[in-house]
């Protein structure tokens, strides 16, 4: 029986997307040396398969070029980050958005800066409130 589709891509799929987030349109062969640039060598028939998955999970869109194809995202980063952290907020945290900062303080460093971004998203949130 196969694994059901998950909601958000694989690690292949999510290196892929950002190859194309960077740049697109781009035939197989450039995403392929794009991912080999950054260290994931890979037959050309892997990355084909590949886009090819991503492009019925909508993850991609392809257009025919000669006897080729083009592909560009479907889905932008910020669906991505949703949908991913959505489910870590839901499955790790018990939907607790909460814990997941407070987490976040304990596992990462935050710069002055960041500290004051934070802070003026709290403030708004507060307001909305």
């Amino acid at each position: 029986m196969a694994r059901p589709a998950s909601r958000y891509p694989t690690e292949l799929e999510l290196q892929i997307l950002k190859v194309l987030w960077q740049e697109s349109p781009l035939l197989a062969r450039e995403v392929q040396g794009v991912l080999a640039e950054d260290g994931r060598e890979l037959a050309k028939t892997s990355v084909i398969t590949t886009l090819n998955t991503m492009v019925e999970k909508n993850y991609l869109k392809r257009k025919k070029q000669g006897n080729t194809y083009l592909f560009s995202p479907q889905i932008t980063e910020e669906e991505v980050g949703d949908r991913v952290l959505g489910d870590v907020v839901d499955r790790v945290f018990d939907g607790s958005t909460a814990s997941v900062v407070m987490k976040l303080f304990d596992v990462g460093d935050i710069d002055d800066e960041e500290l004051k971004e934070l802070r003026r998203a709290i403030n708004r949130k507060l307001k909305e409130s």
